[in-house]
């Protein structure tokens, strides 16, 4: 169904890029900078956000991709949210839509423009395709699991970084984590490495696909947060891994933190950074 779907000549991968565009039109951006108070909640504390651009424009998507994709069902952030038993979805049989309508709610709140909506196809606990639509930015991003990763429609590629270059990463923020990942990623804090604290998860994966970043660093694993970056990243000729030396799945039971790189040797610089930092 998905190969048909992805690779056929019935193939549909711009119809949910034009649907992905089209909720984002409809449910968003006319309410950025525009939200009142009381569409925004706080979900688990003040820095976890819902506004009701997340929960339209996630339902606007679920209508939309599952009539694309007869027999699919969506993941979605606030859905799992509202019902954690969404997420048994992962594990089954048919094909899942995992969405985060407005990844970086923080910055979309904020009236930053440094938010996306991430969109990504999977089978099986597999990605096969996935959609990065920053809109406010204008950059749409796509990966198609064996033909590649595109921006705007243009070939992108992760790199490497330059000889003895100081690797920029994106990092979860210390405070969020627990003590044994704290230490983690504190290990980042050395000669070598620039770490910071992320912001969008889906447009620091971006910065990775192009070369712009060097890699990310992340200790958690909702995987509407990371399965369209993580194969973007990949699909641009980039790498990942968690601690302990295994891809990240997106089904969950991983060992964190875990990172996407440009390419091998930087994943395997920013493995042994955290590896140290665990130790303590």
């Amino acid at each position: 169904m998905i190969d048909d779907f992805l690779y056929g000549t019935a193939g549909q991968p711009a119809e949910v890029e034009a649907a992905v565009r089209a909720a984002a039109a409809a449910e968003i951006l006319p309410r950025y900078r525009q939200l009142a108070a009381h569409e925004i909640v706080e979900k688990s504390g003040p820095h976890d956000l819902v506004t009701a651009a997340d929960r339209l424009a996630e339902e606007h998507l679920a209508e939309s991709l599952t009539r694309l994709l007869p027999g699919s069902v969506v993941v979605g952030e606030e859905a799992v949210h509202a019902d954690p038993s969404v997420l048994d979805a992962l594990g089954g049989d048919a094909p899942v839509w995992i969405v985060d309508p407005v990844d970086g709610t923080r910055q979309f709140v904020h009236g930053e423009p440094g938010f996306c909506t991430l969109v990504a196809l999977a089978l099986h606990g597999e990605v096969y395709a996935s959609w990065t639509y920053a809109p406010v930015l204008d950059e749409l991003a796509v990966a198609v699991k064996g033909r590649g990763a595109t921006l705007n429609g243009t070939a992108v590629h992760s790199g490497s970084p330059a000889p003895g270059a100081t690797l920029k990463v994106a990092m979860s923020h210390p405070d969020y984590t627990s003590d044994a990942q704290k230490r983690a990623l504190l290990g980042l804090n050395t000669e070598g490495i620039d770490a910071r604290s992320c912001g969008s998860a889906g447009l620091e994966y971006l910065a990775v696909a192009c070369g712009a970043q060097d890699a990310v660093a992340f200790n958690w694993e909702f995987p509407w947060d990371h399965a369209a970056g993580l194969l973007l990243v990949t699909e641009a000729g980039g790498t990942q891994s968690t601690l302990s030396g295994v891809p990240f799945r997106i089904t969950g039971g991983n060992d964190l933190p875990f990172t996407a790189a440009r390419d091998a040797a930087t994943a395997a610089r920013i493995l042994d950074a955290l590896r140290t930092g665990r130790q303590g």
